[in-house]
């Protein structure tokens, strides 16, 4: 009833659309095979492992064939319903590396390599995508409309009838769920997270499929089986007695295994109508990098190495043999030594040198177990409220030269039913992997640590001698378990001791390959029946001795020298197999034989990479010799599966994941039901898709094979492999090359880290090692390099990083061996401080991404009404009109700016246009009107005098920031010279400085040079003379020393379009670019910038801008003559010695309007940053300031700029006050914000779409966001247009493209010494292939976008805001695709805190 009226679009939350989800799928998600809990009896517990329980284990007697009867026999399986699968610990990498690869095959690889001469590379071919595809049926659901590619479209032409689309989709989705019931039924290792493969795939359907709203839902309960074509997904096989076919609705069960009716069917159908189809952009719009389909990887090589043999069978190991006299429990074996044989020895403590420290008495073991055990029962707490109780988890916390103190503790607790948790002793509170130590505790629910007390003086304390809580540990009881802290049981208290049962015994912690730490449980039947099988597997028997040298807190270790208390013959050498998930998983057993040879295997490294076994000669370099670890554990089942997706048996030469079926095993992950089933549920399954047995097996973590004889081999563990270009690698086998290149003369043995990372989708190689102290720089690089081409002999694979840090200073694991993904993270984070790096990602990454194809742009074909092209608005914007803007300006009368001067000195010839300050805040200067006036009188007689010039000659003015820069302008254009504005050398930096100034000197042609003296004696000196040839230099004129007459008649030009000055200017990729301005186009600038910023004689502007080029040369030299207004300057170079000077200005001289560099702002952040209180005492002001623009050529650093309104919004400066502008070689200036219109705007876009020259808006926050800032408001008189670079074609609104612009103040063109015209006509005069052909327009070589915003300017029309990307000269194309430096250098600058001031610097 609830689904009986559709629900109209979008009126389902996404909470709601997950509930319903979640219980409209429940009934659909498949159960696994034998899912039963086992039916363990703990009355009928007998004293033999085999029949510890009712339950019956089933096995065809091949291991695998369906078809023969199933044997029964007794279980060998405990009752657990949850068991996981992870991997081995990386606190196991403090072992001796034996290497595998020998010495001498290293050796000879790199003789090899040097006889090449050079590192073999991979050469790059064709890649392709690593990820399998499985057939497009089985993720692909049809399409029902054929408008699917409109954005938003529900309908469309050519839509099939309603009753096929319904069929169509019911059909695909019964072919997704029968599909995927492999990997969510059968298969326990699913790599999908959080729900079945089912689940999930109809999830996708519903997400990415849109249906036609029918009248009534389809109901295909009708179709039978034969009607609906199932197409598997390749290598996913199902057992079809385990598996329903949902194909068929009458199969369908409910969770209570209630037949489906038609109606679900109707309810999934409603479900699919409620949900919002999410758009698809447009093609042209739409590009996504990040996906595998855009990398290129390399194609598998047809003629590597195939598994070829038959499947293997499932190995099992010998009956666990029936002792009548066996204990039924671990504590009754306790009970009974300590009581027969109380004296005999139990443990031995031994010294370093081999020598007797303690000896602990099976009597000693069971009184003081007793002891402790009736002490945690009943002296922690009240007899009302005790702090533990049975079954709660206590952590052990001992040091590892103090086993007898463990043990006791560890029987303590077995004997007061408590499950101990052995973890390692905290050093300190910052130890690598503590914090997951402490997380496992906090789960655990551990409120009670047991420790000794040599370890608990030992332990870090605060200052009032408390031990402090530990970083992510839960709070914690220290109880010390010496006996003389403890009180004495009374006579009449015995532990309660029970057989064997399915209570969970203890908990080993075990770490992860991602640091993560879990808690194995083992039960207590499986801990007697482990103690059983390793007593049965070596033989051992009473009084015999056992020798350890393990942890004996985990593992190994523990089984035997805490549990079993045997021995092992010393005369034998029995390696073994063993996980924290399934304990031992195979032992070589003791023989007396001395003639049976132990089996060996030389296998061929190529072939394991591939996961098969091929066997090599031992004269060949690249090979692996193993050795076997003995056969299955008795009342075992073995078999092999493959890594990864369906646990399927594997072949017989096939290497794979080694899988155990017992009762000694773990149980579960403590507190993770989900990842518990992974690896201790697992239902290996053979060729047909049925499962080998009824029970289930554990994952060991393990990668070996099954060689004859039932013998095991390991090749590696699932923890240390690194699978690179679909090649298997393991860590293990990396470390043993490295160590055999000159082992131990330049890095220790034992402190060296293999492990991947993920860069493109493909897993990269880094060696991180400790260098020793005494290695210089050249020889660890020599070590470096042979160790890279050991790795690329023997393994043919290449190194990302390899990197030598100082001694002792990577993360170390409690055992003293490397902390693997503390290291990792380390050097993720960039925080590893490496003193020696090799980074060689050409050999590694080959599947880089793909040449990207560009789209077709909008072109000459293209529909085009008014201002609408291919349906988008064209990208265009323009100021206001100048021509209709009516004001008081009465220098608009004149056509040039000399004409403005003499005009100026005649009306208001004391009003001051220019005060120069020094570092001090003083006046060091002014100029009136009539005072520039005259003195530009002055300097044009000396030009005409002394410079012998004529009309249109140029000149260099090479002057410091000032007063004396603007009078030689002006006196340049009184003259009739054309000036050009250069700055001087650096005093402290002549060799760099002075070649751009003579550089510049001679491309401007410049027929003499104008300075001051000091700078004049800098020409002349030693110094220039060795950095430039000064016998070149044209006549330098002092203007230190002016004439004293005026002349006799002032230079007026004939035609406004003859030059008036010449702009140069060096360019970040380093061209010398000058552009021609003429008397119009300075005109028109001037007027410009005065109506956007509604300049007047009453305003002051304060300035603080380097006078050599573009807009800072005209706010400095021009707008003031031309404006009236009073310019207060002040150079940059001050504010090295007075980084408050330009802000102090401000607020003295009450500025509303200033100007200033991304350089002097950066100068502000930094050097005032912890001033301002300071500054607001000195009565700093900052409230009356209107605009604060900043003058660039290049994309808003909005990063400062929202640093620097934060950080003086204190001050009184409001945040709006701060804004960019814009401007290029072309055009001195586009964009300038001004004193009216909106605040500047900022988007988010997509920064892997600018990649593709695309613009995508995201929200902020989202990932691969770049914030972008509005440029300024356009200026009046200007007009730009976005244009496709190529095709020269416009562009439409948010589109990426060139920024053209069309204004009067455009610059005439380059001043070249060759006169490139061609490029003179493509930057300056260009014009669009199609629309408005007829308009001339400018070139900026910047990219950028137009985007009209909801916002209204002055004028009451909406905004268009300008946004740039960046110059197209400094871009970078990288196969296909733009990159922009500002972007990877704010990348680079954020890995570390002091990379921003090296880069900034540079």
């Amino acid at each position: 009833s609830q689904f009986s009226s559709p629900p109209l679009a979008g009126d389902i939350t996404q909470k709601g659309y997950e509930k319903k989800r979640s219980k409209l799928i429940g009934a659909f998600l498949p159960k696994a095979p034998g899912k039963g809990k086992y039916h363990s009896s703990n009355q009928n517990t007998n004293r033999v492992c085999c029949t510890v329980g009712n339950s019956v284990f089933s096995l065809s007697p091949q291991g695998m064939d369906p078809s023969v009867p199933h044997e029964r026999r007794t279980p060998v399986t405990p009752g657990s319903s949850s068991r996981y699968h992870r991997r081995r610990s990386s606190g196991s990498r403090d072992e001796r590396y034996r290497s595998d690869v020998h010495t001498e095959a290293v050796q000879a690889a790199l003789a090899k390599q040097k006889e090449r001469g050079k590192m073999a590379v991979p050469m790059p071919s064709k890649r392709r995508s690593l990820v399998v595809q499985s057939s497009m049926d089985a993720y692909t659901p049809p399409d029902t409309s054929s408008g699917s590619e409109e954005e938003g479209s529900m309908q469309g032409e050519g839509t099939p009838t309603s009753s096929q689309g319904s069929i169509n989709m019911e059909n695909w989705i019964s072919r997704a769920i029968h599909g995927s019931t492999t990997s969510s039924t059968t298969s326990s290792s699913s790599t999908q997270s959080g729900g079945s493969g089912a689940a999930s795939r109809l999830a996708d359907v519903m997400g990415q499929t849109h249906l036609e709203n029918h009248s009534t839902p389809p109901d295909v309960t009708s179709y039978t089986t034969d009607s609906i074509q199932v197409e598997r997904p390749q290598g996913s096989t199902t057992a079809s007695k385990a598996t329903p076919k949902y194909g068929n609705a009458e199969l369908m069960e409910t969770g209570d295994g209630v037949p489906v009716g038609g109606r679900v069917s109707a309810k999934i159908q409603q479900l699919v109508n409620t949900l919002k189809r999410p758009k698809r952009p447009p093609l042209r719009e739409f590009f996504v990098d990040d996906f595998e389909e855009l990398l290129e990887v390399q194609q598998p090589d047809p003629n590597q190495p195939k598994a070829e043999g038959a499947q293997m069978l499932a190995m099992r190991g010998e009956q666990l043999g029936v002792v009548t006299n066996w204990p039924p429990s671990l504590e009754a074996a306790l009970q009974r030594w300590g009581t027969i044989s109380p004296k005999a020895p139990c443990l031995t403590t031994m010294d370093t040198n081999g020598k007797p420290l303690y000896i602990l008495t099976y009597g000693k073991l069971w009184v003081r177990s007793m002891k402790v055990a009736y002490n945690i029962l009943h002296k922690l707490g009240s007899k009302q409220e005790p702090m533990v109780r049975p079954g709660d988890r206590v952590a052990l916390v001992f040091p590892n030269n103090d086993p007898a103190a463990f043990m006791v503790a560890f029987y303590g607790c077995l004997l007061a039913e408590l499950v101990p948790v052995p973890i390692e002793v905290p050093l300190t509170r910052k130890d690598a992997g503590s914090q997951q130590i402490g997380f496992l505790l906090g789960s655990c629910g551990v409120t009670v640590a047991l420790t000794s007390d040599a370890c608990h003086k030992g332990l870090p304390k605060s200052t009032t001698g408390e031990i402090p809580q530990f970083k992510g540990w839960p709070k914690l009881l220290w109880f010390v378990t010496e006996s003389k802290h403890l009180s004495k049981p009374p006579r009449d208290w015995f532990p309660h001791i029970k057989d064997a049962n399915n209570d969970t015994a203890y908990i080993e912690y075990k770490t992860c390959k991602d640091g993560s730490v879990l808690g194995v449980t083992v039960m207590r039947i499986a801990l007697l029946t482990h103690c059983q099988a390793l007593t049965q597997s070596c033989g051992y028997t009473e009084a015999e001795t056992i020798v350890n040298v393990l942890d004996f807190k985990k593992d190994v270790g523990l089984w035997h020298g805490i549990l079993t208390s045997k021995g092992l013959k010393p005369e034998v050498i029995c390696p073994c197999a063993s996980s924290p998930e399934a304990l031992t998983v195979a032992i070589r057993r003791p023989t007396d034989d001395s003639n049976q040879p132990p089996g060996r295997g030389v296998l061929s490294m190529q072939g394991l990479s591939h996961g098969v076994i091929r066997v090599d000669s031992e004269e060949k370099l690249s090979v692996l010799t193993l050795q076997d670890v003995g056969t299955a554990m008795p009342g075992a089942l073995m078999c092999v599966v493959k890594p990864d997706g369906v646990p399927q048996l594997c072949k017989t030469d096939e290497i794979g994941e080694l899988c155990v079926c017992s009762v000694a095993t773990g149980t579960s992950y403590y507190g993770l039901s989900g990842m518990t089933k992974n690896t201790f549920e697992v239902f290996p399954m053979n060729s047909v898709g049925a499962p080998i047995s009824e029970y289930p097996f554990t994952r060991t973590g393990l990668l070996g094979f099954v060689g004859p004889g039932g013998l095991c081999f390991i090749a590696g563990k699932m923890d240390g492999l690194m699978v690179v270009g679909g090649r298997r690698h393991n860590a293990d086998d990396i470390v043993a090359t490295a160590l055999a290149v000159e082992p131990m003369k330049f890095v220790y043995r034992g402190r060296i880290a293999v492990f991947s990372i993920t860069v493109l989708h493909d897993e990269r190689i880094v060696v991180v090692a400790e260098q020793r102290p005494d290695s210089t720089e050249e020889d660890s690089f020599q070590w470096m390099s042979r160790v890279l081409q050991a790795i690329d002999g023997i393994h043919q694979v290449g190194v990302y990083c390899l990197a030598l840090v100082p001694s002792n200073t990577l993360p170390k694991t409690p055992l003293g061996g490397i902390h693997l993904s503390e290291t990792k993270q380390l050097f993720l984070e960039g925080s590893l401080h490496p003193c020696n790096v090799l980074m060689c990602p050409h050999t590694c990454v080959t599947n880089l991404p793909k040449p990207r194809q560009k789209q077709p742009e909008i072109g000459p074909a293209s529909v085009m009404v008014g201002n609408l092209v291919s349906g988008k608005r064209i990208a265009q914007a323009s100021g206001r009109d100048l021509g209709q803007m009516e004001d008081n300006d009465q220098a608009r009368k004149f056509l040039f700016l000399s004409e403005v001067l003499q005009w100026r000195a005649q009306t208001t010839p004391d009003h001051v246009l220019y005060t120069l300050l020094n570092s001090r805040g003083t006046i060091a200067s002014s100029l009136s009107c009539v005072q520039l006036h005259k003195r530009a009188e002055k300097i044009a007689t000396m030009l005409a005098e002394r410079g012998h010039l004529q009309d249109g000659d140029h000149v260099a003015l090479v002057y410091p920031p000032g007063i004396d820069l603007i009078a030689a302008f002006y006196g340049c254009l009184y003259a009739g010279c054309v000036p050009i504005t250069v700055r001087p050398p650096h005093p402290q930096n002549i060799a760099t400085t002075l070649p751009t100034v003579k550089m510049i000197v001679e491309v401007s042609r410049s027929a003499c040079m104008m300075t001051t003296a000091v700078i004049c004696k800098l020409l002349r000196s030693k110094e220039a003379s060795a950095a430039v040839d000064v016998r070149t230099w044209p006549p330098v004129l002092d203007t230190d020393d002016l004439p004293k007459k005026k002349p006799p008649l002032l230079y007026k030009p004939s035609n406004p379009d003859t030059l008036a000055y010449l702009d140069f200017s060096v360019s970040t990729t380093g061209m010398l670019a000058g552009v021609k301005m003429s008397h119009t186009a300075t005109s028109a600038f001037c007027r410009s910038i005065k109506l956007q910023c509604e300049l007047y004689p009453s305003r002051e502007v304060a300035i603080c801008l380097d006078p050599y080029c573009g807009l800072g040369f005209v706010i400095w030299c021009l707008c003031s003559v031309y404006s009236g207004h009073q310019s207060i300057l002040i150079p940059p170079s001050e504010l090295e010695v007075n980084p408050a000077l330009w802000l102090l200005a401000v607020s003295q001289y009450k500025v509303r309007d200033t100007f200033c560099s991304y350089s002097v702002m950066e100068l502000c952040t930094k050097g005032l940053g912890l001033q301002t209180e300071s500054l607001k005492s000195r009565g700093l002001d900052l409230s009356r300031v209107r605009t604060c623009v900043v003058v660039a050529e290049e994309r808003p650093r909005i990063a400062l700029t929202q640093s620097f309104s934060k950080l003086f919004k204190d001050l009184g400066l409001h945040p709006r006050a701060v804004s960019t502008s814009f401007g290029c070689r072309v055009n001195l200036a586009i964009c300038l914000q001004g004193t009216s219109g909106p605040d500047p705007t900022t988007v988010y876009v997509d920064m892997r779409a600018l990649r593709h020259d695309r613009v995508r808006l995201v929200e902020r926050g989202s990932p691969h966001s770049l914030p972008l800032m509005e440029s300024g408001k356009i200026l009046p008189g200007v007009r730009i247009i976005i244009a496709n670079p190529e095709t020269k074609g416009p562009l439409g609104d948010s589109h990426l493209g060139e920024i053209w612009v069309c204004s009067g103040h455009n610059a005439s063109g380059y001043f070249t010494v060759y006169g490139d015209e061609a490029l003179q006509s493509d930057h300056f005069n260009s014009r669009l292939s199609f629309g408005d052909t007829q308009t001339i327009w400018a070139r900026t070589g910047y990219l950028g976008f137009l985007r009209r915003t909801e916002l209204t300017d002055a004028s009451g029309e909406r905004h268009d805001a300008l946004y740039v990307v960046g110059a197209l000269d400094e871009a970078m194309e990288l196969r296909g695709m733009r990159y922009h430096p500002i972007d990877i250098e704010t990348s680079v600058i954020r890995t570390h805190k002091n990379l921003k001031i090296i880069v900034q610097e540079e």
